[in-house]
């Protein structure tokens, strides 16, 4: 394809470093790529140490600012978790710090925001519980503007003694705020008003997952009639219709990520579409494999086509890039990512090749500048 002289293309990569020594060098932190549009290579341009454990990026939709989830912040002077906020350069893709906050909730897992970049909305796995903050018109975060506190626990006593909440996600309106939670077994579904950052419990509050279940992420299809759950704790993907008026679910289908001969423990971790919305991928931790199904835009229902290795261990996220028919996994037990060409017409994956080595690989977006 023709490339402009000015098209710009960059990787974000967060991580987590996986041994004290990897800590005491200060190996986690934001890696930054630029991504050759022609050929798809990557190659190095910052590493941003001063940022711990940063479990999630999500980048602003004008794409001026990354924003970090630091699930811990060690000699950052504050207890529980971290945000960390970051000023795009458009002509080098660096970062540069604008601020960063201490989360009122421990351990946050997942960042993302509203459209229209007013509003950044927060997980927080240990605790529990979700905040928003609002965002200034320089990047600047402010302080938390929403609080919701998750109850509930489930059967698997290691892992659901009490709630965590694992990701939260706008609707395609941006008027209703979604969020799963591993611990309580639910979809909490919550009306947002991005411009004050307040989450109010939606009527009904919730949609129940099998007990067990552990819903990680979620995602809407590209038609916003349908939400789709990775489940981590069983190893299936739920299907439900998503009603944008009352802001309910209801419940179409629940799916194995795994084939039926996998009976070895697998956690379940990313959700993407196709941009299409013809195909679905789910990462699964263990059978280290993207699940690929076709999906039906009428019923919301799901097939499988198959699954394709990652190429590497523990694929804890993925990306649906921006150059054409790319996806990019972060294999985090491997410390590498791997780039595969998607099949427009059959979804399935070709492998291209390893694009970057980052110990302890947990989180990669990339952007257009």
């Amino acid at each position: 394809m023709v490339v402009p002289a000015d098209h710009r293309m960059y990787a974000y990569v967060g991580n987590f470093a996986q041994t004290e020594e990897q800590l005491r060098a200060k190996l986690d932190g934001v890696y930054v790529f630029r991504v050759d549009v022609a050929s798809g290579a990557w190659t190095p341009v910052q590493m941003v140490s001063d940022c711990p454990q940063p479990s999630f990026l999500v980048v602003e939709p004008k794409q001026r600012f990354l924003y970090v989830a630091n699930f811990a912040n060690e000699n950052a002077g504050f207890s529980g978790g971290m945000l960390s906020a970051y000023a795009i350069d458009r002509a080098s893709g660096r970062l540069s710090l604008l601020n960063r906050l201490p989360t009122r909730g421990d351990g946050p897992a997942f960042v993302s925001m509203d459209a229209n970049g007013r509003c950044l909305l927060v997980a927080n796995y240990m605790s529990g519980s979700l905040e928003t903050h609002l965002v200034g018109e320089d990047g600047r975060l402010g302080p938390v503007a929403g609080f919701v506190q998750h109850a509930g626990s489930g059967p698997n006593a290691a892992r659901q003694e009490g709630p965590h909440a694992h990701s939260i996600i706008t609707d395609p309106s941006g008027r209703f705020a979604l969020a799963a939670d591993l611990g309580a077994d639910k979809v909490f579904v919550y009306r947002l008003n991005a411009e004050r950052g307040t989450l109010e419990p939606n009527d009904p509050p919730a949609a129940s997952l099998k007990p067990g279940a552990g819903p990680r992420h979620l995602v809407f299809h590209p038609n916003g009639r349908f939400v789709y759950v990775a489940n981590e704790l069983d190893s299936t993907v739920t299907v439900f219709a998503w009603d944008g008026e009352k802001g309910t679910l209801e419940l179409v289908q629940s799916v194995s990520t795994v084939p039926p001969e996998w009976t070895a423990i697998n956690y379940p971790a990313d959700i993407h579409f196709a941009p299409s919305g013809k195909f679905l991928y789910v990462s699964n931790r263990e059978h280290d494999s993207l699940a690929i199904y076709a999906v039906d835009a009428v019923s919301g229902l799901v097939n499988s086509v198959g699954w394709e290795p990652t190429q590497g261990a523990y694929p804890r996220h993925f990306t649906v890039c921006p150059l054409k028919g790319r996806i990019v996994v972060a294999n985090q037990n491997s410390g590498h990512l791997f780039s595969f060409r998607m099949d427009d017409a059959t979804g399935k994956l070709t492998p291209l090749g390893k694009v970057a080595d980052v110990i302890g690989a947990a989180c990669v977006q990339i952007v257009e500048l």
